[in-house]
């Protein structure tokens, strides 16, 4: 999806945004990266994260879920696809545009799996209802949590999820198809756009990057991406990222240690070389520059109180609320 169809979603992460005549548009494509393994991704504006379905004998795993008002567009998708419902339902992470259609799923036979972090702030935090937040319904709650990694050994596709820590969010799920050579990063990678790292939800900089070295230390040169957002990646493109990404957090610490409050920096516009090409309408150069001040300016003495959560990954660096 281009730019121009996340921007109309730039607001905000609700789905409440949403106007009949946009859902109306809005459909879903599908393309075969490996026998029984497919890309879903929206067409015509925004359809939230980019959805995975692996069909066999053995059933249906699908990631990702997208958001209520496009479920019937989603299911005939699935029917066309797969045949057949979905038995497990893999979160990559919390947001709605992701989740929005679990409690769906969850109230007939899907499984739903995702990280244990991403559960529990499920329970504590609620999730996203029409105007505000509300208590999440049980059919909407992941039934399958893990801690570290986990693996599925069906139709013919094995897929290894594992935890990065601390990164988009304090719940982030990976997934290898190691066979296939497909992995589905979940919000761990926008392609070709500035990321959204959720500060709010546990996210960090430092975190961000350490996850995308270590799916980049997975791939080689025909490794097929499925990123959170964006076209179908490779490699390159992913690396792509985590050079902008290093250079921006190199150009802001130096600001930092000058003593720079955020506004002296945004007036700055440090990251205006990277405007062109990453900026976009929700995650455009001055969000990305006041994430990467606000996660980069945290004391380190922060993170030890949760230190138990992350899975043993990049905790150097966390944020604890309160901000944008």
């Amino acid at each position: 999806m281009n730019k121009l169809a996340l921007g109309a979603f730039a607001l905000s992460l609700t789905v409440s945004s949403f106007t009949f005549a946009e859902e109306q548009k809005i459909s879903f494509e599908s393309k075969e990266l490996a026998k029984g393994l497919y890309m879903i991704q929206g067409v015509g504006g925004f359809a939230g994260g980019n959805i995975a379905l692996s069909v066999g004998d053995d059933g249906v795993i699908m990631i990702d879920d997208s958001m209520p008002p496009l479920l019937d567009t989603l299911n005939a998708k699935i029917k066309e696809v797969a045949g057949a419902p979905v038995d497990f339902l893999i979160n990559t992470h919390v947001h709605g545009d992701h989740t929005g259609n679990n409690a769906a799923f969850g109230a007939g036979a899907t499984h739903i799996v995702a990280h244990e972090n991403m559960r529990k702030r499920m329970l504590e935090k609620g999730v996203q209802g029409q105007n505000d937040m509300v208590d999440a319904p049980k059919d909407a709650l992941p039934v399958i949590t893990f801690t570290h990694h986990m693996n599925f050994h069906l139709n013919d596709q094995p897929a290894h999820l594992f935890h990065v820590g601390r990164a988009h969010t304090d719940g982030d799920t990976v997934i290898h198809f190691t066979s296939a050579n497909v992995i589905h990063t979940g919000d761990a990678f926008f392609n070709g756009m500035f990321p959204f790292i959720d500060l709010n939800s546990g996210g960090t900089v430092a975190g961000y990057i350490a996850a995308q070295k270590r799916i980049y230390g997975m791939c080689n040169a025909t490794t097929k991406l499925i990123p959170g957002h964006g076209p179908l990646a490779n490699r390159e493109d992913l690396k792509a990222s985590i050079d902008m990404l290093e250079d921006a957090r190199k150009i802001m610490l130096g600001l930092i240690k000058q003593g720079l409050s955020e506004e002296d920096v945004v007036a700055k516009n440090p990251l205006k070389k990277y405007h062109d090409k990453w900026n976009w309408g929700f995650i455009t150069t001055e969000k990305m520059t006041r994430t990467l001040y606000i996660s980069l300016s945290k004391k380190k003495t922060d993170d030890e109180h949760n230190h138990h959560s992350h899975g043993g990954h990049n905790h150097n660096e966390h944020n604890h609320g309160g901000h944008h």
